[in-house]
């Protein structure tokens, strides 16, 4: 079940930061709004997979997401567009997670 959950917070990441990444292209470096369009598309469906995690807890799930949302969005700026994360990114992007852990997988009672 954790694996399940963490492929949909990737698969969500791709979509939200791709998505977002494509209206930017499209609108900022003048692409066209082919490029928004798709982006448009790729976050309407970001939402669509946020809901089938198996925790019911909106709010838990939307936090922890943040985090992945964090260090995804550092590691998308490196692949896509050659930023080069510092060690302060790094460990912020690290703590992010560590966070994402906690509210997602952590013991709880009942």
């Amino acid at each position: 079940m954790t694996l399940r959950s963490i492929a949909l917070f990737v698969l969500a990441a791709v979509l939200e930061i791709g998505g977002a990444w494509l209206v930017w292209q499209g609108l900022r470096e003048s692409r066209g709004w082919a490029w928004v369009g798709t982006g448009v598309v790729a976050l309407g469906l970001y939402g669509v997979v946020a809901t089938l995690q198996v925790d019911a807890a909106f709010g838990r799930v939307l936090a922890a997401y943040g985090g992945v949302f964090s260090a995804g969005s550092l590691l998308w700026a490196a692949v896509a567009d050659g930023y080069r994360p510092d060690r302060w990114d790094v460990i912020g992007a690290a703590v992010c997670l560590v966070g994402v852990a906690l509210i997602m997988y952590a013991p709880r009672p009942g």
